[in-house]
Parts: C-alpha cells; structure tokens; sequence
C-alpha cells in the first residue's frame, strides 16, 4: 500500500472558531465537513489558510457507504467537486448508514439525520465493499473511512471491529481513519476492548486520527465533541502510536468552544502523546511483533490480551451534558398538502441470520437496517435482537438532536413558539421521522403543528403560518409582503 504523505497535526475547522483555528501555533492541516462547504464559494478563512500552506482535508456525512443501496451518484459528484476545489491530498467519510428503506424494501424511505452502526456480518461486509469501490472509483483520491461511535449493539455479529476493518482494506485497499474517541465508547457503550481492535487493525492503512471528548451519562458514553479529551482517550491513542507513526492526528471540537488557548493546550498534548518515546505496554509486549490484515485477527483470536487501556479507562467529571454536534443536510423547500403523513409501517426482516437464503444480500440487509431505522425514529416495534434500553437512549438521542439542528437551521421557530418550542418538537419526532433533511423537516413541523391547531395562542399561531407560507409556497412573497407582516407582528409583540 502506497504510503500517504504526512498530515501531521491539526484541528476540525468550524465556522465558530475559525479566527482562533488562523491563529493556533505549528497547525499544519485541517478537516472540513464536506456539506458545509461550495466549492465556488469556500470561506475566505479557509482560503488563507491555504495560502499559508496549511492542508485542508474534506471529510463528508453523508454518504451512508455502510447502507444497503449503492452510493448516490449526485452525492459523489458533490464530493469529488469539493475534493478539487480545497486541492486535498484524500477524503474521508464513515462506516455508518444514514437512511434506509426506499424501493430496495419496497418501504417508505427514512433519513436518520445521524452515523448508525453497521452489522458486522458478511451481508454487511459485502454490501459495503461494494459501495467503497463504487466511491473510490468516483473519487480523484484516496478515500478514508472512519470507525463511528454507537450506542446500540446488533444481535448476531459475525466479527469484531478490528476483524470487519482488517477485510474491509484487504479487499478494497481503502484507508482508515481511526477515531480513537469511538474506540473508547465502543469500550464503555459496547463493552469492546479498544486493545484488541488496534491489534487486529492493518495499522499501514490508517491515513489519520481523530482525537475527541465527551461524558458518561446514567452509564453511556455520549461522544460530544463539546467536552476536553480526557485521559482514557489520550492513552488509547498512545497504544496505537505503540503499533505506527500515524502520518495525522486531528482534535473534533464542534460544540462548546473553549477559548483559544484551551484548544492550543489540546493540540500540545495531543503532539507530546504522539512525540513520546514509544512504550510496549504489557498486552502489547505479551503479543509480541505484530503483523497486518487478517493475519492479526486470526493472531488475535488465537492469544487474546488483558489490555491495559480497556482496563485503565476513566471517566472525565463533568457537570452538564451537551447534544452531539449535528451533522448537516440539504433539503429543498417545496410546499405540499396540508395533511398529516401516513404512519410508517415496519418492514418486514428475517427473525435470524440466516432466513431467507434467497433474498440478495442488499435486500437483507436493507430490510434490516430499515426495520432499524423505522423503530428510531417512526415509533415502530423493536427488531427481535436489540437492547431495548440502548434503543431507548438511542430513540432520545437521534430526537434531541433533530431539535438541536432544526432550531440552527430555522431559528425563528424557537423564537415564535418560545419555551414551548423543544417539548412540541420532541412529541413530534417520535413518530415523525425526517423525510427530506433538516430544513425540509423544520416545515413539517411547522405544518404538523397547524394542522393540529397548535399553537393555541391567535398571534403566535398567525406568525408561525406566515412563517410556514413564506417558506413552503412555490414562490415567496414579495418583499413588500413580507415586511408588512414583520410590522404587523411587532406592533402585536409591542
């Protein structure tokens, strides 16, 4: 495997931050989520950025290569179009599905607005080795894929991660970018030992890592990106420089910025952990020299180890609990019908691995990740197999976050209805999933609530509808229209 040049160290670029990330000492690159940037009209901080000869590296959400239908065509354009326009040596994306139903299970097609996990079966595998090389081949570079954090476990796992990964590269050649943070909350959430997935891993393919915080919260890890790294974190990313020199390490902070010199501090330590002279810990030591792809995880299975960071882990103090940075999407606004939507139906799965030998694997695995993905988010029956408690914290998490990112994306909502804004929209969600993205759902809600005769108050009523209407039609109203009516609302405001 051709070996990638150095990255080395840099930070996640975000609007909030952007001033500080120009002014943060020794950055050599940085990452941006893919969505958030038009090739024709970057932003003038990435700009001097690059300028200065600081790398810039897209990293997309929303390809959803661990989903059950091939890779959208439109979707990959986009991304090799903004690939170009940054001039970025690589891409990377997630082992994760973000949508499922749809024709391939004859079922009504569902977003998830956030990374599921993908089973670690060979349905699974399969399916998205496929869609890997269906996007490298789309793609004018290499292409990365990284390993997400999940609350939720799925029944009949075939593999462990470091297994599934070792066989995704053999077979695709596609890097890894290894998230270190996911590694420990797949420890705390999942019970997986972080030690042995970095055993099992091909190390030579990893392209960079991600460094990020969180909290524990009622015994669940929540991966935040809004919180300092804590040590559990730092010490899985120094087992892995104990196996290889990763050409990058990045630190995600994406919510709850810190003031510029905690993010400079970060990023020091972040340097020293990866500078530091290299120590075998004792599972390490124990393994002895280690070899690559599957050979490690036939190795692994052979001579399992006590590893230390699994053992080691601890849980930063923290107060208050922040929603996990949303992950963006694109929706057009087009008006329709004034009419509750149809209730979501389940699809219909096999009851075991195995059933229904003569389905393809797409199929299969389409049905189940929808049956899945129906429970989330449309108030469907659990598939057999499942925690219902994590799916439960799943359910609240995937709502708290739509509440999050529609209020970003519409924020004249929470300012129309006020406090009432979070719980009607929470009651909504849970079994309103989210068609057409964010802005798309932000209407939904809107209408789902005037439909019902909500608000209850006349004023707050007639300002949501006009606030429904200016958006919805086909065609918006004329200027002259629409500052009448912000007259008219604020002299009833005053």
């Amino acid at each position: 495997m051709k070996q990638l040049d150095r990255l080395g160290t840099g930070i996640g670029w975000r609007p909030e931050i952007a001033a500080a990330v120009e002014r943060l000492p020794g950055l050599d690159w940085v990452e941006v989520v893919a969505e958030n940037v038009c090739p024709g009209h970057l932003p003038d901080s990435i700009g001097r950025l690059r300028e200065r000869g600081v790398t810039v590296v897209p990293h997309g959400v929303s390809l959803g290569l661990g989903g059950a239908e091939r890779p959208d065509a439109r979707r990959l354009a986009d991304l090799a179009g903004r690939v170009e326009a940054l001039g970025a040596p690589l891409v990377s994306e997630h082992i994760a599905f973000v949508r499922a139903g749809g024709a391939l299970t004859a079922s009504p097609g569902l977003e998830a607005g956030h990374l599921l996990p993908v089973p670690r079966t060979r349905d699974a595998l399969d399916v998205l080795c496929e869609n890997v090389r269906i996007a490298q081949d789309s793609l004018p570079v290499p292409l990365a894929l990284e390993n997400i954090a999940a609350l939720i476990s799925w029944p009949g796992e075939e593999m462990t991660e470091g297994r599934f990964l070792a066989e995704l590269v053999e077979r695709t050649g596609v890097r890894l970018l290894i998230d270190v943070a996911n590694l420990h909350t797949n420890h705390v959430n999942r019970g997986e030992d972080p030690v042995k997935a970095l055993d099992e891993l091909p190390v030579e393919a990893i392209a960079y890592v991600h460094v990020a915080g969180g909290l524990e919260r009622d015994g669940v890890w929540h991966d935040t990106h809004a919180h300092p790294v804590p040590r559990a974190v730092l010490d899985i990313l120094a087992e892995l420089r104990s196996r290889t020199d990763p050409p990058g390490v990045l630190l995600e902070r994406d919510d709850d910025f810190p003031p510029e010199e905690e993010l400079a501090a970060e990023l020091e330590t972040i340097r020293a952990t990866v500078a530091a002279p290299v120590r075998r810990t004792p599972a390490a030591q124990a393994r002895g020299p280690r070899g690559t792809g599957t050979d490690v995880a036939r190795e692994a299975d052979e001579a399992p180890g006590n590893g230390t960071v699994s053992e080691a882990v601890t849980v930063p103090e923290a107060a208050t609990v922040s929603a996990p940075a949303p992950a963006p999407a694109t929706a057009h606004e087009s008006a329709r019908p004034a009419v509750p939507p149809p209730a979501v139906p389940s699809p219909a799965v096999p009851s075991a691995p195995g059933q229904g030998p003569e389905l393809p694997a797409r199929q299969r695995l389409g049905l189940a990740q929808a049956a899945l993905l129906s429970a989330l988010v449309a108030g469907t029956p659990a598939p057999e197999g499942f925690d219902a408690r994590r799916l439960r914290v799943q359910i609240r998490a995937l709502a708290a976050k739509r509440a999050d990112v529609v209020a970003k994306v519409a924020p004249e909502l929470p300012e129309i209805l006020g406090a009432g804004y979070r719980p009607a929209y929470l009651d909504y969600a849970k079994s309103r999933p989210m068609r057409d993205g964010y802005r798309r759902d932000a209407l939904d809600f809107a209408e789902h609530l005037l439909v019902a005769g909500r608000p209850e108050d006349p004023v707050t009523r007639r300002r949501l509808t006009h606030w429904w209407q200016d958006r919805a039609a086909p065609r918006r109203p004329r200027r002259a229209t629409r500052f009448v009516r912000a007259a008219r609302a604020a002299l009833v405001r005053g």
